[in-house]
Protein backbone atom coordinates (compact mmCIF):
# COMPACT_ATOMS: atom_id res chain seq x y z
CA UNK A 1 0.00 0.00 0.00
CA UNK A 2 2.89 2.47 0.50
CA UNK A 3 4.49 2.01 -2.53
CA UNK A 4 0.95 2.51 -4.26
CA UNK A 5 0.16 5.46 -2.45
CA UNK A 6 3.50 6.67 -1.17
CA UNK A 7 2.02 7.03 2.11
CA UNK A 8 -0.59 5.26 4.51
CA UNK A 9 -2.24 5.98 7.94
CA UNK A 10 -2.22 3.37 10.89
CA UNK A 11 -5.68 3.42 10.93
CA UNK A 12 -6.43 2.43 7.07
CA UNK A 13 -3.74 0.50 7.98
CA UNK A 14 -6.14 -1.66 10.47
CA UNK A 15 -9.00 -1.41 8.79
CA UNK A 16 -8.16 -3.35 5.69
CA UNK A 17 -6.28 -6.08 7.23
CA UNK A 18 -9.33 -6.04 10.35
CA UNK A 19 -6.84 -5.82 13.22
CA UNK A 20 -6.24 -3.19 15.84
CA UNK A 21 -4.34 -0.50 15.11
CA UNK A 22 -1.49 -1.53 18.14
CA UNK A 23 -1.04 -4.68 15.82
CA UNK A 24 -0.47 -2.33 13.19
CA UNK A 25 2.14 -0.14 14.64
CA UNK A 26 3.96 -3.13 16.03
CA UNK A 27 4.16 -4.23 12.33
CA UNK A 28 4.89 -0.68 10.65
CA UNK A 29 7.71 -0.69 13.67
CA UNK A 30 9.20 -4.10 12.43
CA UNK A 31 9.02 -3.11 9.15
CA UNK A 32 10.78 0.18 9.48
CA UNK A 33 13.82 -2.11 11.67
CA UNK A 34 14.12 -3.69 8.22
CA UNK A 35 14.41 -0.42 6.38
CA UNK A 36 11.19 -0.59 3.98
CA UNK A 37 9.41 2.51 6.08
CA UNK A 38 9.75 5.55 7.61
CA UNK A 39 7.26 6.02 10.48
CA UNK A 40 5.57 9.22 10.59
CA UNK A 41 3.03 10.73 13.50
CA UNK A 42 -0.12 8.15 12.57
CA UNK A 43 1.10 6.40 9.72
CA UNK A 44 3.89 5.74 7.61
CA UNK A 45 5.79 6.47 3.93
CA UNK A 46 8.11 5.59 1.69
CA UNK A 47 11.94 6.18 2.94
CA UNK A 48 14.46 8.18 1.16
CA UNK A 49 14.80 11.71 -0.32
CA UNK A 50 11.04 11.78 -1.94
CA UNK A 51 10.12 11.88 2.02
CA UNK A 52 12.42 14.71 3.10
CA UNK A 53 11.33 18.60 3.23
CA UNK A 54 13.18 21.22 4.00
CA UNK A 55 13.24 23.40 7.11
CA UNK A 56 11.75 27.22 7.13
CA UNK A 57 15.82 28.25 7.25
CA UNK A 58 16.54 26.54 4.11
CA UNK A 59 13.13 27.42 2.26
CA UNK A 60 13.47 31.33 3.45
CA UNK A 61 16.82 31.48 1.26
CA UNK A 62 15.24 29.93 -1.43
CA UNK A 63 13.92 31.93 -5.06
CA UNK A 64 13.39 34.56 -2.76
CA UNK A 65 13.27 37.26 -6.05
CA UNK A 66 10.33 35.05 -7.99
CA UNK A 67 8.74 34.80 -4.15
CA UNK A 68 8.20 39.02 -3.85
CA UNK A 69 7.35 38.96 -7.27
CA UNK A 70 4.83 36.32 -6.97
CA UNK A 71 3.76 37.98 -3.66
CA UNK A 72 3.19 41.31 -5.35
CA UNK A 73 0.95 40.29 -8.43
CA UNK A 74 -1.16 38.03 -6.29
CA UNK A 75 -2.03 40.81 -3.73
CA UNK A 76 -3.50 42.65 -6.30
CA UNK A 77 -6.13 40.00 -6.39
CA UNK A 78 -7.82 40.76 -3.05
CA UNK A 79 -9.70 43.81 -2.66
CA UNK A 80 -10.89 45.74 0.45
CA UNK A 81 -13.31 44.42 3.05
CA UNK A 82 -12.51 40.61 1.64
CA UNK A 83 -12.23 37.20 4.04
CA UNK A 84 -9.61 35.18 2.73
CA UNK A 85 -7.46 32.10 3.86
CA UNK A 86 -3.73 31.85 4.01
CA UNK A 87 -1.61 28.79 4.53
CA UNK A 88 1.38 28.39 5.94
CA UNK A 89 5.05 29.31 3.86
CA UNK A 90 7.48 31.72 2.43
CA UNK A 91 6.19 32.63 -0.18
CA UNK A 92 2.56 33.28 1.65
CA UNK A 93 4.80 35.07 4.10
CA UNK A 94 5.65 37.35 1.64
CA UNK A 95 1.88 37.76 0.31
CA UNK A 96 0.89 38.26 4.42
CA UNK A 97 3.31 41.33 4.39
CA UNK A 98 1.57 43.01 1.34
CA UNK A 99 -1.75 42.10 2.34
CA UNK A 100 -1.53 44.52 5.35
CA UNK A 101 -1.41 47.17 3.51
CA UNK A 102 -5.73 45.79 2.43
CA UNK A 103 -8.37 47.52 5.15
CA UNK A 104 -10.86 45.78 6.27
CA UNK A 105 -9.63 42.23 4.99
CA UNK A 106 -10.10 39.39 7.05
CA UNK A 107 -7.50 36.52 6.72
CA UNK A 108 -7.55 33.07 8.60
CA UNK A 109 -4.57 31.11 8.50
CA UNK A 110 -2.69 28.36 10.29
CA UNK A 111 0.59 30.13 9.74
CA UNK A 112 2.76 31.65 12.59
CA UNK A 113 4.18 33.43 10.36
CA UNK A 114 1.67 34.65 8.19
CA UNK A 115 -0.33 35.79 11.31
CA UNK A 116 2.92 37.45 13.05
CA UNK A 117 3.47 39.87 8.90
CA UNK A 118 0.15 40.84 10.00
CA UNK A 119 0.06 41.51 13.88
CA UNK A 120 0.54 45.29 13.46
CA UNK A 121 -1.70 46.20 10.35
CA UNK A 122 -4.25 48.24 11.77
CA UNK A 123 -7.56 47.57 9.58
CA UNK A 124 -7.06 43.77 8.99
CA UNK A 125 -8.39 40.87 11.18
CA UNK A 126 -6.47 37.75 11.90
CA UNK A 127 -8.58 34.35 12.80
CA UNK A 128 -5.95 31.32 13.76
CA UNK A 129 -6.86 28.14 13.82
CA UNK A 130 -6.15 25.56 16.52
CA UNK A 131 -4.06 22.90 16.16
CA UNK A 132 -0.50 20.97 17.21
CA UNK A 133 2.58 23.46 16.05
CA UNK A 134 5.02 22.25 13.40
CA UNK A 135 8.27 23.86 14.39
CA UNK A 136 9.92 22.75 10.83
CA UNK A 137 7.28 25.28 9.36
CA UNK A 138 5.79 27.19 12.20
CA UNK A 139 2.26 26.33 11.16
CA UNK A 140 -0.70 24.40 13.18
CA UNK A 141 -1.49 21.05 11.82
CA UNK A 142 -3.94 18.28 13.05
CA UNK A 143 -7.41 17.45 13.84
CA UNK A 144 -7.62 20.55 16.02
CA UNK A 145 -6.84 23.10 13.31
CA UNK A 146 -8.84 21.39 10.91
CA UNK A 147 -11.99 21.32 12.97
CA UNK A 148 -12.04 24.92 12.96
CA UNK A 149 -12.02 25.36 9.98
CA UNK A 150 -15.03 23.19 9.47
CA UNK A 151 -18.26 25.65 8.84
CA UNK A 152 -16.04 28.62 7.30
CA UNK A 153 -16.29 30.05 4.29
CA UNK A 154 -14.54 32.78 2.40
CA UNK A 155 -13.84 34.19 -1.17
CA UNK A 156 -10.67 32.51 -1.56
CA UNK A 157 -7.62 30.83 -0.40
CA UNK A 158 -3.69 31.31 -0.98
CA UNK A 159 -1.76 27.80 -0.72
CA UNK A 160 1.99 26.97 -1.65
CA UNK A 161 3.48 23.83 -1.30
CA UNK A 162 6.64 21.59 -2.27
CA UNK A 163 5.66 20.56 -5.88
CA UNK A 164 2.90 21.46 -8.82
CA UNK A 165 2.03 19.23 -11.41
CA UNK A 166 -0.52 19.05 -14.21
CA UNK A 167 -0.99 15.96 -13.27
CA UNK A 168 -1.93 15.54 -9.41
CA UNK A 169 -1.92 19.35 -8.66
CA UNK A 170 -0.47 21.21 -5.75
CA UNK A 171 1.45 18.50 -3.60
CA UNK A 172 3.52 18.69 -0.13
CA UNK A 173 5.96 16.48 1.50
CA UNK A 174 4.03 16.06 4.79
CA UNK A 175 0.75 14.46 5.71
CA UNK A 176 -0.62 16.45 8.21
CA UNK A 177 0.44 19.87 6.76
CA UNK A 178 -1.62 18.07 3.41
CA UNK A 179 -4.56 17.62 5.67
CA UNK A 180 -4.92 20.95 6.72
CA UNK A 181 -4.45 22.30 3.54
CA UNK A 182 -7.28 20.02 2.16
CA UNK A 183 -9.37 21.90 5.07
CA UNK A 184 -8.38 25.64 3.51
CA UNK A 185 -9.44 24.65 0.08
CA UNK A 186 -12.85 23.25 1.24
CA UNK A 187 -13.10 26.71 2.84
CA UNK A 188 -12.88 28.65 -0.36
CA UNK A 189 -14.94 29.22 -3.29
CA UNK A 190 -11.57 29.92 -5.11
CA UNK A 191 -8.54 28.57 -4.99
CA UNK A 192 -4.80 30.73 -6.01
CA UNK A 193 -1.86 28.85 -5.83
CA UNK A 194 1.44 30.77 -5.40
CA UNK A 195 3.93 28.65 -6.99
CA UNK A 196 7.77 29.95 -8.06
CA UNK A 197 9.45 28.05 -11.31
CA UNK A 198 11.39 25.65 -9.20
CA UNK A 199 7.64 23.57 -7.78
CA UNK A 200 6.99 23.19 -11.62
CA UNK A 201 6.81 19.82 -12.68
CA UNK A 202 7.67 18.65 -9.23
CA UNK A 203 5.60 16.00 -7.25
CA UNK A 204 5.51 14.73 -3.81
CA UNK A 205 4.03 12.52 -1.40
CA UNK A 206 0.92 13.84 -0.63
CA UNK A 207 -1.99 15.80 -2.85
CA UNK A 208 -3.51 19.33 -1.28
CA UNK A 209 -4.86 20.71 -4.20
CA UNK A 210 -6.20 18.38 -7.52
CA UNK A 211 -5.84 20.16 -10.80
CA UNK A 212 -9.38 20.81 -11.60
CA UNK A 213 -9.99 22.77 -7.86
CA UNK A 214 -7.26 25.30 -8.60
CA UNK A 215 -8.68 28.05 -9.78
CA UNK A 216 -5.97 30.36 -10.79
CA UNK A 217 -1.28 29.99 -10.66
CA UNK A 218 0.54 32.73 -9.56
CA UNK A 219 4.08 32.08 -10.76
CA UNK A 220 7.27 33.37 -12.34
CA UNK A 221 8.87 33.31 -15.84
CA UNK A 222 10.65 30.15 -15.84
CA UNK A 223 14.35 30.12 -17.33
CA UNK A 224 13.89 29.62 -21.30
CA UNK A 225 15.74 26.54 -20.80
CA UNK A 226 13.49 25.01 -18.19
CA UNK A 227 11.90 22.71 -20.54
CA UNK A 228 10.12 20.92 -17.45
CA UNK A 229 8.47 24.43 -16.00
CA UNK A 230 7.86 25.19 -19.61
CA UNK A 231 5.73 21.94 -20.32
CA UNK A 232 4.13 21.92 -17.05
CA UNK A 233 2.48 25.70 -17.54
CA UNK A 234 1.10 24.92 -20.80
CA UNK A 235 -0.72 21.56 -19.55
CA UNK A 236 -2.13 23.90 -16.50
CA UNK A 237 -3.13 25.57 -19.46
CA UNK A 238 -4.60 23.19 -21.12
CA UNK A 239 -6.45 21.87 -18.16
CA UNK A 240 -8.14 25.47 -17.70
CA UNK A 241 -6.07 26.78 -14.47
CA UNK A 242 -5.96 30.62 -15.17
CA UNK A 243 -1.98 30.95 -14.95
CA UNK A 244 -0.17 34.52 -14.42
CA UNK A 245 3.21 35.26 -14.99
CA UNK A 246 5.33 37.87 -13.29
CA UNK A 247 7.66 38.26 -15.29
CA UNK A 248 11.76 38.84 -14.24
CA UNK A 249 11.06 42.63 -13.96
CA UNK A 250 9.48 42.37 -11.16
CA UNK A 251 12.16 41.00 -9.47
CA UNK A 252 14.68 41.27 -12.84
CA UNK A 253 13.17 41.46 -16.55
CA UNK A 254 9.52 41.42 -17.90
CA UNK A 255 6.87 38.93 -19.93
CA UNK A 256 4.35 40.58 -21.58
CA UNK A 257 0.51 40.11 -23.54
CA UNK A 258 1.00 41.62 -27.16
CA UNK A 259 3.07 44.59 -27.47
CA UNK A 260 3.97 43.83 -23.34
CA UNK A 261 8.13 44.31 -22.93
CA UNK A 262 10.37 41.26 -22.58
CA UNK A 263 13.12 41.32 -20.21
CA UNK A 264 16.62 42.30 -21.97
CA UNK A 265 18.21 39.54 -23.88
CA UNK A 266 15.24 37.23 -23.02
CA UNK A 267 13.22 35.60 -25.03
CA UNK A 268 9.46 35.57 -24.26
CA UNK A 269 8.33 32.05 -23.75
CA UNK A 270 5.93 30.36 -26.24
CA UNK A 271 2.76 29.37 -24.05
CA UNK A 272 -0.55 28.73 -24.79
CA UNK A 273 0.40 29.45 -28.75
CA UNK A 274 0.73 32.39 -31.08
CA UNK A 275 -2.87 34.00 -29.97
CA UNK A 276 -2.56 33.05 -26.21
CA UNK A 277 -1.17 36.38 -24.93
CA UNK A 278 -3.84 38.17 -27.31
CA UNK A 279 -6.86 36.84 -27.07
CA UNK A 280 -8.59 34.58 -30.07
CA UNK A 281 -9.40 35.24 -33.40
CA UNK A 282 -9.21 39.02 -34.21
CA UNK A 283 -7.85 39.79 -30.98
CA UNK A 284 -11.52 38.46 -29.45
CA UNK A 285 -10.72 37.30 -25.61
CA UNK A 286 -10.20 33.66 -25.59
CA UNK A 287 -13.08 31.90 -23.23
CA UNK A 288 -12.78 31.99 -19.39
CA UNK A 289 -11.93 28.65 -17.73
CA UNK A 290 -14.72 25.75 -17.31
CA UNK A 291 -15.01 26.96 -13.79
CA UNK A 292 -17.80 29.67 -12.54
CA UNK A 293 -16.59 32.72 -10.96
CA UNK A 294 -19.45 35.33 -9.66
CA UNK A 295 -16.50 37.61 -8.99
CA UNK A 296 -13.64 38.59 -10.99
CA UNK A 297 -10.68 40.55 -8.56
CA UNK A 298 -9.29 43.62 -8.90
CA UNK A 299 -5.75 43.18 -10.50
CA UNK A 300 -3.02 44.26 -8.70
CA UNK A 301 -0.25 46.25 -10.34
CA UNK A 302 0.90 45.12 -13.87
CA UNK A 303 -1.31 42.57 -14.24
CA UNK A 304 -3.18 41.54 -17.16
CA UNK A 305 -6.65 39.29 -16.68
CA UNK A 306 -8.59 37.65 -19.25
CA UNK A 307 -10.71 39.71 -20.87
CA UNK A 308 -9.98 42.77 -19.18
CA UNK A 309 -7.93 46.02 -20.12
CA UNK A 310 -4.63 46.46 -18.31
CA UNK A 311 -4.08 47.91 -15.48
CA UNK A 312 -1.22 50.32 -14.35
CA UNK A 313 1.96 49.21 -14.96
CA UNK A 314 4.57 47.91 -12.20
CA UNK A 315 8.05 49.65 -13.29
CA UNK A 316 10.11 47.26 -14.41
CA UNK A 317 7.32 44.13 -15.04
CA UNK A 318 3.88 42.73 -16.61
CA UNK A 319 2.46 39.25 -16.36
CA UNK A 320 0.77 37.57 -18.84
CA UNK A 321 -2.24 35.44 -18.64
CA UNK A 322 -2.10 32.24 -20.62
CA UNK A 323 -4.76 30.64 -22.34
CA UNK A 324 -5.28 26.95 -22.69
CA UNK A 325 -4.78 25.78 -26.32
CA UNK A 326 -7.75 23.64 -26.41
CA UNK A 327 -11.16 23.26 -24.76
Amino acid sequence: MVRANGAVSLRELARVVQTSEVTVRRDVRALEAEGLLDRRHGGAVLPGGFTRESGFPQKSHLATAEKTAIADLAAGLVDEGEAVVVGAGTTTQELARRLARVPGLTVVTNSLLVAQALAHANRVEVVMTGGTLRGSNYALVGSGAEQSLQGLRVSRAFLSGSGLTAERGLSTSNMLSASVDRALVQAAAEVVVLADHTKLGTDTMFQTVPTDVITRLVTDEPPPHDDRALTELQALADQGVQITVAGPGAGAGAVGGEGGPAGPGRQQPRLGGPSAARGGEDGLPLPGPRRNHPHQPGAGPGATLRGSMPLTDQPGGRVADLAPRRR
